[in-house]
């Protein structure tokens, strides 16, 4: 047996890499857990928008409604 053999040099493509990304079963795997990931994420962005908007138009509110005796200096 040649050297480098034994160590899986003699498999197809680039250093054992196939042209195609998702190919076989743990590629599909791969591809089915990354479109999950995707999708809680969108549902959670989904869920969190409204409360992330109502948090901001509460403080533009906050921000006009407060005293401006402070000037550019900040309330602190």
């Amino acid at each position: 047996m040649p050297r480098g053999m034994g160590r899986g040099y003699g498999r197809g493509g680039y250093y054992g890499r196939r042209a195609y990304p998702f190919g076989g079963f743990y590629g599909i795997l791969d591809l089915l857990i990354l479109l999950g990931i995707l999708y809680f994420l969108f549902k959670l962005f989904l869920v969190a928008l409204p409360y992330a908007l109502g948090l901001v138009v509460l403080l533009l509110i906050r921000s006009l409604l407060r005293n401006r005796s402070f000037g550019f200096c900040g309330p602190f």
